[in-house]
């Protein structure tokens, strides 16, 4: 990851599951089926496509490239061993980084404190987890996860490969959760985040296809933080998931710790650029006395909206 901007979108095929369960499921309860989830469409191509018009996040000339909608991508392919898990149960996700000739990469640039970094989100944008997973010698990465809700997931893998020139790459694919499913709407809106007695205010515009400045600040008890802790090298990381499709937005915030500018807190700002209008979740990560928190927020791409209700994030 860079300081900065890293756009990464996707297309994916949601699959119609407004009814009382995810899958098929029979009897009383609802229950994810057993059986392999319907296939979502991976485009293996090489080439990151441009947002097009008619779809409802329709792009223009001036937005950014998108790329991360498919599994493939730049000669590296994202192969997930761990295709589903059980609600509420730990379990070891396991994949691999392979290139062009299906041989696993064992060698990447380290970049804020990680060698690779890993975002789980829902699909319907109310559970999100940034994580740090260990790479065996073979290059198989595992991490446990212990994911509390049944639905449809996205896992996406965000690395630089170790080699001259090589660029960073986001790759994304699916996973899927069983167990008793009940769909969410997007969370309410509002004007401040609250997460673990933590108040985080959110302002400035995410702006489609323009350079725009958020401006987040952490308070407690109504007093501002002025000793948030550095995280992965940074007093905060912002990923941004489109509503929908989930196209991925990852920034990270104007200088760093001990650059003898930025202050640690309470204020923690971001330059990032919508890839098209829409509706957004922000997810960010701050640390504060040895722990990290995530606030999430709901934000129109003409301007921020925070969500009053708490994001299902990590703990560490």
């Amino acid at each position: 990851m860079h300081t900065g901007l890293r756009i990464t979108a996707f297309a994916a095929a949601l699959a119609a599951t407004f009814g009382t369960a995810y899958g098929v499921g029979r009897g009383i309860d609802p229950v994810v089926a057993n059986e392999a989830p319907a296939p979502v469409h991976e485009d293996h191509g090489e080439q990151s496509p441009t947002p097009e018009g008619g779809d409802g996040h329709a792009g223009h000339a001036s937005a950014p490239a998108v790329g991360g909608l498919r599994a493939s991508e730049g000669g590296y392919t994202l192969d997930l061993e761990t295709t589903r898990v059980a609600a509420g149960r730990r379990t070891d996700l396991r994949f691999t980084v392979r290139d062009g000739d299906g041989r696993a990469l064992t060698a990447y640039q380290r970049e804020h404190d990680k060698e690779l970094h890993l975002v789980l989100a829902s699909r319907d944008l109310t559970t999100y987890r940034h994580l740090h997973p260990a790479r065996a010698a073979d290059g198989t990465w595992s991490t446990p996860v212990d994911l509390p809700r049944a639905g449809g997931y996205r896992v996406f893998a965000d690395f630089t490969p170790a080699r001259k020139g090589a660029e960073n790459l986001t790759l994304g694919t699916d996973l899927a959760v069983s167990g008793p499913y009940a769909p969410k709407g997007l969370p309410t809106s509002g004007v401040t985040a609250e997460v673990d007695g933590y108040q985080v205010e959110l302002a400035g515009e995410l702006r489609p296809g323009a350079a725009g400045e958020l401006k987040l600040t952490v308070s407690r008890d109504g007093e501002p933080v002025t000793d948030l802790q550095p995280y992965l090298g940074a007093y905060g990381h912002l990923v941004a998931l489109r509503a929908g499709d989930l196209a991925y937005l990852h920034v990270h915030p104007h200088g760093e710790p001990g650059d003898g500018a930025t202050e640690p807190g309470p204020d923690i700002s971001f330059t990032a650029t919508a890839p098209s209008s829409g509706t957004y979740r922000l997810f960010l990560d701050f640390r504060h006395e040895g722990r990290v928190h995530t606030a999430a927020f709901t934000v129109g791409s003409g301007g921020p909206t925070a969500t009053r209700e708490p994001v299902d994030g990590h703990r560490h």
